[in-house]
């Protein structure tokens, strides 16, 4: 990892950041995550929810619209925001997507049900036998609000499926519809288009006066988490990035070979990596790269990585070791990693600019997970203490 393409090793933070991470983000561009085109530049953004009061009281609730294109009926981004109401200034904030729709988020009946989520019912009846409305609040516990909000950190989300469809659908939904460029072996795929669709949502919170944009926090879980990690390798104005069970093609090691491989990942989901990563199907061994490669390049900020027991799919050893293997480039920058090569028992963080914690337990998101985001949040960003 530390040594160039030219064949000379790394031994500064200089050299890191201006020789050797253009290389190694080149590299996971064109192999496996795909090329983006350039963020939009004239997103027009609509309250679609208008504030009110939320959990309890405790927040300000809102929801914009962003429309990525110059059609009205394009592609857009419906982002739900919760502002923690005590908040005398600008407060630092959670951002990542979620699966099933802000209306699942909450059982808010103010809430909007996820546009984008009817059209793929439309066009997969078979997917969705249930009406759309049954969702709501079916993901509250993935969202405990009240520990961030109490923590004085707000929290945005927006469904993922507002930027690209979940399913192999050849990009000609979402925001792949936008792109007039030839599709090559390099082009990108789904998780590219969720990461892009991040950083289009970070250029709006950027702009709100309410929210700490050099506090903005990039998380996902699971298919999320990937993304999580890509925009938070491309888009340095994240300050800290929160993988919650990436596994395959997130923070585990692909040589290990253990849990879902990258012949499985690229069988079920031949539409999330670009069409190069496929080279590698069955055939981890020849990759220049591993997934710590992912995790330094968002160097020297912090990133907390997260695993549950018997998520084994997901290989938590894998990541932890991803995250052990980062660490050298953390300390080209004077910050330490992980700090140990013994993965912790179940419940114990470890690690300083990069973080581990093992949750008991199945592949989810509970409020042991969120304490532990807050707790290490508070640490890199504001107090310096947990």
């Amino acid at each position: 990892m530390l040594t160039g393409e030219n064949g000379k090793q790394v031994g500064t933070a200089a050299q890191w950041q201006t020789t050797r991470r253009p290389e190694v983000m080149r590299m996971l561009e064109q192999r496996m995550f795909g090329r983006a085109p350039a963020l939009p530049t004239a997103v027009r953004s609509n309250i679609s929810l208008p504030p009110a009061d939320a959990v309890g009281g405790l927040a300000t609730r809102r929801q914009v619209t962003l429309l990525l294109s110059d059609r009205d009926d394009g592609p857009f981004m419906d982002i739900l925001i919760y502002l923690p109401k005590a908040a005398t200034g600008p407060v630092p904030l959670f951002w990542g997507l979620n699966f099933e729709g802000n209306q699942a988020v909450e059982t808010d009946p103010a809430i909007p049900l996820s546009r984008s989520r009817q059209q793929d019912a439309r066009l997969r009846p078979d997917k969705h036998p249930q009406p759309l409305e049954k969702s709501r609040g079916a993901q509250s516990t993935r969202y405990p609000l009240e520990i961030p909000l109490r923590a004085g950190f707000g929290v945005a989300t927006c469904c993922y499926h507002d930027i690209d469809p979940d399913f192999d659908d050849g990009f000609a939904n979402g925001v792949h519809a936008l792109d007039p460029a030839p599709r090559t072996g390099a082009s990108w795929g789904s998780l590219a288009a969720w990461a892009w669709g991040m950083r289009v949502g970070l250029e709006y919170l950027l702009t709100q006066p309410e929210i700490d944009g050099g506090k903005i926090i990039a998380m996902g879980h699971s298919r999320l988490g990937k993304a999580a990690l890509w925009a938070g390798a491309v888009e340095e104005r994240f300050a800290l990035v929160i993988p919650n069970e990436s596994g395959c093609g997130g923070a585990a090691l692909n040589k290990r070979w253990f849990g879902e491989t990258v012949a499985r990942i690229n069988t079920s989901f031949p539409h999330w990596f670009c069409g190069n990563f496929r080279e590698y199907n069955g055939n981890e061994a020849a990759m220049p790269w591993d997934q710590h490669w992912l995790i330094a390049a968002i160097a020297p900020r912090p990133v907390l990585i997260h695993s549950a027991t018997e998520d084994l799919w997901a290989d938590p050893k894998g990541e932890f070791l991803a995250g052990v293997h980062a660490g050298p480039v953390y300390a080209l920058f004077g910050a330490k990693g992980l700090e140990t090569t013994e993965m912790p028992p179940p419940g114990q963080a470890v690690g300083d600019r990069v973080g581990y914690f093992l949750r008991p337990g199945k592949h989810d998101v509970t409020a042991a997970d969120w304490e532990s985001y807050v707790a290490f949040a508070n640490k890199q960003l504001l107090t310096g203490k947990p």
